[in-house]
């Protein structure tokens, strides 16, 4: 794969071999974005699980301390009381069938997360073929399926990100930009670490976490020490 030689100079100063320590390799991910944007910093991390057992699944929520950096919009699907208590916690977007059928005819998706109500997602079961593959299905584990939607809605918008395994058993999580530096991007990757040893399933046998890297959207990888979170 072909890398630009700004990519190249900033590999050269990370050493492929060495597991960094949160606060050093998390500095390196800073120091080598040199994007002209304020770059995503991505954790990707890499666990000794079988994602298709049902018993081995990981996956949760978790607030950042210092949020990611982004603006979240927020979809709720919610009725009556529930959708002003959304629409007054800063919801971008409150409705019911008639957002369904936004979604399904015209293939709207201006929006980042759903949430909804439980006496919503009979309704909401309907756009499972299209929200599913894109990661947007409200799920009950994610804590976006709830009666207190306006409580989900605040806390995503304070930096709540959902973590979960694909099919390679790789959970790839934002923990923040590259402009927060390396001190609140070590904080969030504890917060992050911390929930997924957490999660760890009964039935995983063997080293949990097999390996962990931070990268920004434009720049190299660096391998993190995990040794003392296991």
């Amino acid at each position: 794969m072909f890398r630009g030689k700004k990519y190249q100079d900033s590999a050269k100063q990370i050493d492929k071999n060495t597991q960094y320590e949160p606060a050093e390799g998390l500095a390196l991910v800073c120091k080598t974005a040199t994007a002209k944007f304020d770059e995503t910093v991505e954790l990707h991390v890499k666990l000794g699980v079988d994602s298709r057992h049902a018993d081995q699944q990981v996956r949760g929520a978790i607030v950042l301390p210092h949020g990611t950096g982004k603006t979240v919009r927020v979809l709720v699907f919610a009725k009556g009381d529930k959708a002003e208590a959304a629409k007054a916690a800063g919801a971008d977007y409150v409705g019911e069938m008639d957002l369904v059928e936004k979604i399904q005819k015209e293939n709207w998706f201006d929006f980042d997360v759903v949430v909804a109500s439980p006496d919503m997602m009979g309704v909401v079961g309907r756009l499972g073929k299209v929200l599913g593959p894109k990661g947007l299905m409200p799920s009950p584990k994610a804590g976006t399926v709830t009666p207190d939607v306006a409580k989900a809605v605040t806390e995503v918008k304070a930096g709540k990100i959902e973590y979960r395994l694909d099919k390679t058993n790789i959970i790839h999580c934002p923990i923040g930009k590259v402009s927060f530096g390396p001190e609140k991007l070590a904080e969030n990757y504890n917060t992050l670490m911390g929930a997924i040893v957490k999660a760890k399933p009964a039935a995983a046998k063997g080293q949990y976490i097999r390996s962990c890297v931070a990268a920004a959207t434009m720049g190299p990888g660096v391998r993190m020490n995990t040794a003392k979170l296991v």
